[in-house]
C-alpha cells in the first residue's frame, strides 16, 4: 500500500514552514527535494568514502569507483536497457542532448536535412539543434499540438520526408503534462531509418520506463528532477549509435593512450565521460534512483493519477482559471494564468505568501508559450510526496488571488 505519510517523513525538507505556513512544495517540475536516504550518501561520500575514481589502487579509491559504477547498473535498471555500457554519465539532460547534437549529429548532417521537433520541448531539446541550424543549414520542422495540448503521434510520423535525419521529441511536457506516444513514433521510425532522441527528464520521475519497449535510440534523464543531486544524470544510447559517435569532450579518462602525435580512445561509455567526473553527485543518484524503486514506479505512477484526478477536478472548478491543455493522459502537471491577474509572477507571489511554492514564466519553453497565445503562466507541479490536502490549499490560495485580481 503506497502510504504518503510515512514517506513524507523520508523528505525533511517538507516538515518546515514558509512564511509562517508549513510548505507546500509543488515546483517537482523544475527540481524535486531530496529523500534523507540522499543526503545520507552523499554527506557519507564526502566525509568518509572520497577519493577520485577508476585512476587509483587504494582502498577509498576502489570503494569510490565500486559506488560509482554501480550506479550505471541501477540506471540500466531504472530504464530496463539491454546492456549497462549502454548507459552514458552527464551532468543532467541539457549536456546529454548537447552530446548527441555534437557527438552523433554535427559530423552527419549536412544543410537543408531536417530535425523534426515538437512545439513542447523543453529549450534543452530545442537549443542545440539550433546551433546545427546556425552552423551546418539543418532544418528544423515542427510539429503542433491540438487544443488539447496532445500531440498526435501520427502527425510526427507524417512528418518524416526524405531528408529527416533525426526526430527529437519530449516524453512528457513539462509545461502541460501531456504524455507523449514515443513507442508508436520510434516504431514507425526505425522502419524507416530515423533515429529518435526522447527527451525523459519529465516522464522518467512519474512512470515506468523501458527503452527496449520503446525502441528508441537515445533516451536523457536528470537526477535533480528524480530526487538526486544537481549536476547528475545519465543518457541511454543503443550500442551501435554510440558506435558512430565522435567524442564530445576531451582529457582524462577518455584515452587508453596518448602520444605527441595521436591518441586512441578508451572504450564506449568510457570514451565520453572526460575528466573527474561528478563521483558524489552519481552515488547520489543512484540512490534516489533505488528508493523511487523501491516504492515502485508504477505505485508513484498510480499516487500521481489520483492526484492529477482529483487537481484536474478542483481546479475546473474555478471558472476562472484558465488551465493550458486538457489531454486526457496528461501526467500531475497544471499551468494555467487567472483572469485579472496582470502576470503569473502575481500569483506565484501570492500563494507564496501561503507557503505554497509554484513556478512562473516560460518554463524553458517559449515555441509552447507562443503556440498558446501567452507569454507565461502558473505552474503546479506534483511529486511522489504530494496529498490531496495540498491540492486544496493551492485551490484556497488561488481563490485568494481571485479575490485581490478581481
Amino acid at each position: 500500500m503506497y502510504n504518503v505519510t510515512e514517506i513524507r517523513k523520508d523528505f525533511p525538507i517538507l516538515s518546515r514552514e514558509v512564511n509562517g505556513k508549513p510548505l507546500v512544495y509543488l515546483d517537482n517540475g523544475a527540481s524535486a527535494q531530496k529523500p534523507q536516504v540522499v543526503i545520507d550518501a552523499i554527506t557519507r561520500a564526502y566525509s568518509h568514502e572520497y577519493a577520485n575514481v577508476h585512476r587509483g589502487l587504494h582502498y577509498l579509491s576502489n570503494l569510490a569507483t565500486d559506488k560509482y559504477e554501480a550506479t550505471r547498473g541501477i540506471v540500466k535498471q531504472f530504464l530496463n536497457a539491454e546492456h549497462e555500457d549502454e548507459i552514458l554519465f552527464t551532468s543532467g539532460t541539457t549536456e546529454a542532448l548537447n552530446l548527441i547534437s555534437y557527438g552523433w549529429a554535427a559530423p552527419r548532417l549536412q544543410a537543408g536535412d531536417e530535425i523534426i521537433l515538437s512545439v513542447m520541448e523543453h529549450h534543452a531539446n530545442i537549443v542545440p539543434w539550433h546551433f546545427l541550424r546556425e552552423r551546418q543549414g539543418v532544418v528544423l520542422k515542427w510539429v503542433e499540438t491540438d487544443v488539447n495540448g496532445d500531440l498526435d503521434p501520427q502527425a510526427v510520423i507524417d512528418a518524416i520526408g526524405p531528408k529527416t535525419k533525426m526526430i527529437a521529441i519530449t516524453q512528457m511536457s513539462n509545461v502541460l503534462g501531456t504524455v507523449v506516444d514515443v513507442k508508436t513514433i520510434c516504431t514507425a521510425a526505425r522502419m524507416r531509418g530515423v533515429p529518435v532522441v526522447v527527451d525523459g527528464s519529465q516522464s522518467s520521475v512519474h512512470a515506468p520506463v523501458d527503452v527496449q519497449d520503446m525502441g528508441c535510440d537515445f533516451f536523457a534523464i536528470t537526477g535533480h528532477k528524480l530526487y538526486g543531486p544537481t549536476g547528475s544524470g545519465a543518457i541511454y544510447i543503443r550500442r551501435d549509435r554510440m558506435a558512430e559517435m565522435r567524442p564530445f569532450i576531451g582529457g582524462g579518462d577518455m584515452i587508453r593512450e596518448v602520444s605527441r602525435d595521436v591518441i586512441t580512445y578508451n572504450d564506449p561509455p568510457y570514451k565520453f565521460e572526460a575528466g573527474t567526473p561528478g563521483i558524489v553527485q552519481m552515488i547520489g543518484m543512484g540512490v534516489a534512483l533505488e528508493y523511487m524503486m523501491n516504492i515502485g514506479m508504477q505505485n508513484i505512477a498510480e499516487h500521481e493519477r489520483k492526484l492529477r484526478d482529483y487537481a484536474q477536478k478542483r481546479l475546473t472548478g474555478l471558472n476562472w482559471l484558465n488551465i493550458q491543455g486538457n489531454s486526457a493522459t496528461k501526467g500531475a502537471i497544471f499551468s494555467f494564468t487567472l483572469d485579472g491577474a496582470g502576470h503569473p509572477h502575481d500569483i506565484s507571489t501570492v500563494v507564496d505568501q501561503k507557503g505554497i511554492a509554484v513556478r512562473a514564466g516560460h518554463h524553458c519553453a517559449q515555441p509552447l508559450m507562443t503556440h498558446l497565445g501567452v507569454t507565461a503562466t502558473c505552474r503546479a507541479s506534483f511529486g511522489l510526496y504530494n496529498t490531496p490536502e495540498e491540492v486544496d490549499k493551492l485551490v484556497d490560495a488561488l481563490e485568494l488571488c481571485h479575490e485581490l485580481f478581481a
